[in-house]
């Protein structure tokens, strides 16, 4: 079995609210512990790249995660992302063409019971060992090559830009 390389970068699944009045910031990557909290039994290494809401990220960012995953040995990559620009940070990881990457995060923060982000995260691990080298986004229950896929805010869900478009 492979190993799974992990990088976090930070957005809601790590958040850590304050109040009532969504005062947050940025926690530890909480991925590590939910995956120790399933008995997994596959090698993974994480490495934590910065703690930010995706909305703050720049093309300074993008390229710090692009040479990250470039120069690392694995070819299973997960990484754990902010919603809101994870289909940027995947426009810009689509370069690397001899890995299998894909990008989840959550709608709400780990911590929270009714959090997404273990589904997520177990979507995005399933697909990992079954995908074929590429680029790929996995919410809400799908996988999705990175450019067939669009954030609806309204809803909260992500979804395929249109009949064309491909899910694996």
């Amino acid at each position: 079995m492979n190993k799974v390389k992990i990088f976090t970068v930070g957005g809601t699944i790590d958040k850590i609210y304050y109040d009532s009045l969504s005062e947050y910031e940025v926690g530890a990557p909480t991925i590590e512990a939910l995956l120790n909290k399933c008995n997994v039994y596959f090698e993974f290494s994480m490495t934590s790249l910065m703690r930010k809401d995706s909305l703050d990220m720049n093309e300074k960012d993008r390229q710090c995660i692009l040479d990250n995953i470039k120069k690392c040995p694995e070819s299973h990559i997960l990484i754990t992302h902010g919603t809101d620009t994870m289909v940027q940070t995947a426009s810009a990881l689509s370069v690397i063409k001899d890995k299998t990457i894909i990008l989840t995060g959550s709608l709400q923060p780990a911590i929270f019971k009714d959090s997404d982000a273990q589904f997520n995260i177990g979507t995005a691990l399933g697909a990992l060992w079954t995908a074929k080298p590429g680029i790929y986004i996995a919410m809400n229950g799908f996988v999705y090559e990175w450019q067939d896929v669009y954030k609806d805010r309204e809803k909260g869900q992500f979804k395929l830009k249109g009949p064309e478009s491909t899910s694996c």
